[in-house]
């Protein structure tokens, strides 16, 4: 008998500690038709009109696993791996990365969470609760890809990023996190990993946001540096006022990179937009960004972008979409031989497990 108590405390000791870690795979599939006219499919200024099926046009299509194990004492142990897809062609979304969204561990208590490895910068986590898209068509949208840098345009690795073109996402960085009632505070810093310099490719920032009774603030600064320890410095700051049916949104983004001794490249980004919760099942979203660019010896241009979402909820998990936009394009932003205004428009579904 004794030894059959024993043998079954032991299996219950054994299932309650396995209660106390969590690990959650988890996914967005999302695809959708597209057609538009003076630009790509890429969305680039473009001559002629394209037909396509794109992924992402909603939210980006990605999977991934998170997960959470209790220390005791009120700490625990937390981490996520998510990787971006290409859903129309069954690709991953970055060949040479294969948790190209996120690849993190960290510690969470009561003081906060820290984490290290590859992950979002403050900028863009910034810009998250603020959006007036809500952070959907993020290869469209101009706070994702301009004011939180995940399309810069700059040729130049800034920050440990990986690449040229973006750098929405840091390798090798530690993010602390704490939260006080309303307010969330974070500090970021980024490292270069660049042999003989501590500041090459190098990342520091601070961000803060208060939320509360429908209120949301929001903002952050973050300085990168690339391999010749040139700087990017950017700041956002925006916020969502949550009214009944209404959520009425605004940001203010602005980056100022050197691109070469003595040159450089000035983009702001200014964006304000309402989603309207017109039934329990439709929601129907505007939005408006201008974006400006100046950069030393050049004529200064930009681009101003209309882009409205209407959505059908299936169920919790699977909603059907449209949307609708158009760009103007000033000062030859878009290249000689391309149109001076572009239209798009698409048509697509979502599910999410």
């Amino acid at each position: 008998m004794k030894k059959t108590v024993a043998a079954c405390l032991a299996l219950v000791g054994t299932c309650a500690m396995a209660q106390t870690s969590n690990v959650t795979i988890y996914g967005i599939m999302d695809l959708g038709v597209r057609h538009a006219t003076g630009l790509t499919a890429a969305h680039a200024p473009a001559a002629a009109s394209t037909d396509s099926v794109g992924s992402g046009i909603n939210t980006t299509s990605r999977w991934g696993f998170r997960g959470t194990e209790d220390l005791g004492g009120g700490m625990a142990a937390v981490f996520n791996l998510e990787s971006g897809l290409n859903a129309d062609v069954g690709a991953p979304a970055n060949s040479s990365k294969f948790f190209d969204r996120a690849s993190w561990v960290g510690l969470q208590s009561g003081w906060g969470t820290v984490a290290l490895g590859r992950q979002t910068t403050l900028l863009a986590d910034a810009i998250s609760p603020v959006d007036p898209l809500g952070m959907r068509f993020a290869s469209f949208n101009p706070n994702i890809g301009v004011t939180a840098l995940s399309q810069h345009g700059l040729g130049i690795e800034y920050g440990s990023a990986g690449s040229n073109s973006g750098s929405y996402r840091l390798d090798n960085s530690i993010k602390y996190t704490a939260r006080w009632g309303a307010w969330t505070g974070r500090a970021m810093l980024g490292m270069g990993e660049v042999a003989g310099s501590s500041s090459a490719l190098a990342s520091r920032g601070l961000g803060l946001g208060y939320g509360a009774d429908g209120l949301a603030v929001s903002g952050a600064y973050q300085t990168f540096k690339d391999a010749n320890r040139r700087d990017l410095d950017a700041t956002s700051l925006g916020a969502a006022y949550q009214w009944g049916a209404w959520r009425l949104s605004a940001n203010v983004g602005r980056s100022k990179a050197e691109t070469a001794a003595g040159k450089f490249t000035v983009q702001r980004v200014l964006s304000a937009g309402a989603t309207w919760a017109a039934t329990s099942q439709v929601d129907l979203v505007a939005s408006y960004y201008k974006v400006d660019r100046s950069r030393t010896g050049l004529a200064d241009d930009g681009y101003g972008r209309w882009v409205g979402f209407a959505e059908y909820k299936l169920s919790r998990r699977t909603k059907l979409y449209a949307e609708l936009d158009r760009t103007q394009w000033r000062r030859g932003y878009q290249g000689a031989a391309n149109k001076t205004n572009a239209t798009g428009v698409s048509a697509g579904v979502m599910h999410t497990f």
